[in-house]
């Protein structure tokens, strides 16, 4: 964890492969490059150097960015290179992020488990935060995939792509509630086949609505923006398909549970 972000800028036209080839050129061959901001402007990121002391990693980190500025000067002089800003972040302060992230969307799950369970009713709450902790685990999962940084963003994306699965879960949730005082000699399953059938054109609906806002995000921004859009995207599909594939049939095997405890 932990890492320096440089942010350049060109006054002339310059091309990501010329960036990243020049980081390789330095020796900065695990160094990332991404456009960010307006046109001719870039994030350079260097991963910090692990088993190191914070003084030995801040020395480091100073030499690493005085050779990389230096050399931004003087190998893109005609294109007019400027560094507008420098950021480090030493290790055990990078680890903190994302303990705290992790740590947000926990406490975020326990407080839903409460919720859902005097909300609704207990036989829903564990359906409800296994499928959230789902769509967190598998949207980090193919965000891995694509070789893409879990940052600061990410956790932001999560906690969002939390609240926008949750709110498709308790809509569902909801109507089955409603079915059940409806159709009081339908056994349970019916009852929820009949409420995702009830609420599906909705889910549908809301979900490509939304998806049409984060592809302009993904497609016209860049840099954190664009990570931001990368994870809603898939948040949104994992979560539209989990609040129905994965919290409804936990919803019927609790209720299955529940009812083996009353009779006996």
């Amino acid at each position: 964890a932990g890492g320096t972000e440089v942010q350049v800028q060109f006054t002339e036209q310059v091309e990501a492969g010329q960036v990243r080839s020049f980081a390789d050129d330095m020796g900065f061959d695990k160094a990332s490059v991404q456009s960010f901001g307006e046109h001719n402007e870039y994030l350079i990121r260097l991963q910090s150097v692990e088993g190191k002391t914070d003084k030995e990693t801040n020395e480091l980190l100073k030499t690493l960015i005085s050779k990389l500025t230096a050399g931004l000067t003087t190998s893109f002089a005609s294109q007019g290179a400027t560094i507008r800003r420098v950021d480090s972040v030493g290790p055990q302060v990078g680890a903190e992020l994302k303990r705290n992230g992790v740590l947000a969307a926990f406490y975020c799950l326990l407080l839903i488990l409460v919720y859902i369970g005097l909300r609704f009713d207990y036989k829903y709450a564990p359906g409800a935060v296994f499928c959230l902790f789902h769509d967190s685990i598998v949207t980090l999962g193919i965000f891995s995939l694509f070789g893409r940084e879990v940052n600061v963003q990410t956790m932001a994306a999560i906690l969002t792509i939390i609240g926008y699965s949750l709110n498709d879960t308790i809509v569902n949730f909801d109507r089955i509630r409603e079915n059940e005082g409806l159709f009081r000699d339908e056994k349970f399953p019916w009852i929820v086949n009949r409420s995702v059938n009830d609420v599906l054109s909705r889910t549908i609906l809301t979900s490509i609505t939304t998806m049409l806002a984060v592809g302009a995000m993904y497609f016209i921004a860049e840099g954190v923006i664009q990570d931001f859009a990368f994870t809603m995207g898939i948040g949104i599909i994992v979560g539209t398909y989990s609040s129905i594939y994965v919290a409804n049939p936990l919803v019927i095997f609790m209720d299955g549970i529940l009812n083996k405890k009353a009779a006996a």
